[in-house]
């Protein structure tokens, strides 16, 4: 493969990967951190729990010893609404991921499979794997150590299958 194989092969990674997350992002839109809170153009100081609670804050006391002139505590104003963008959030990482594994699997087989140029199908197998990459990368904040060994370990062993399955086709 020369050089001009090996650009053309890059820049149909770059763009794999751009019409994957564009066209996910065009059909399910990611929230909006203020479709949840709303935009406060003056701040109100809040210093009693009944009004911090009222508001849907969070009101948090301070853990240690203070004196007679310092407040008691402190209101996170944002904390209903932001706890309803994280779970929102959360659920769009987790369906993206599972669009863009089987999405980017499936882009990884066409180029393997069905393109005889090379750059064309290196290139559409590393737009497959930056597919994945994006997936997983989403909801990688969310998953559990236990879920992030069992996505690697999966992987791991379907790209070491492929390998050894295409390899052995093309003899």
């Amino acid at each position: 493969m020369g050089i001009r194989d090996i650009i053309i092969g890059i820049a149909i990674i770059i763009l794999t990967i751009s019409v994957v997350v564009y066209g996910i992002n065009t059909i399910y839109s990611e929230p909006e951190y203020f479709d949840f809170c709303e935009e406060f153009k003056t701040q109100e100081i809040i210093e009693i729990q009944e009004r911090c609670e009222e508001i849907g804050g969070k009101w948090n006391s301070y853990e240690e010893q203070i004196s007679v002139l310092e407040k008691e505590g402190y209101c996170d104003r944002d904390y209903k609404c932001r706890e309803d963008y994280d779970n929102s959030s959360e659920k769009y990482s987790r369906n993206v991921l599972v669009i863009s594994i089987p999405l980017g699997i499936l882009i990884i087989v066409l180029g393997a499979y069905f393109f005889r140029l090379d750059s064309v199908g290196a290139g559409l197998m590393g737009g497959g794997v930056g597919t994945i990459i994006y997936g997983t990368g989403g909801y990688w904040r969310y998953a559990g150590d236990l879920l992030r060994f069992a996505i690697s370990l999966a992987g791991l062993i379907a790209l070491i299958w492929f390998a050894y399955w295409f390899n052995k086709k093309k003899k």
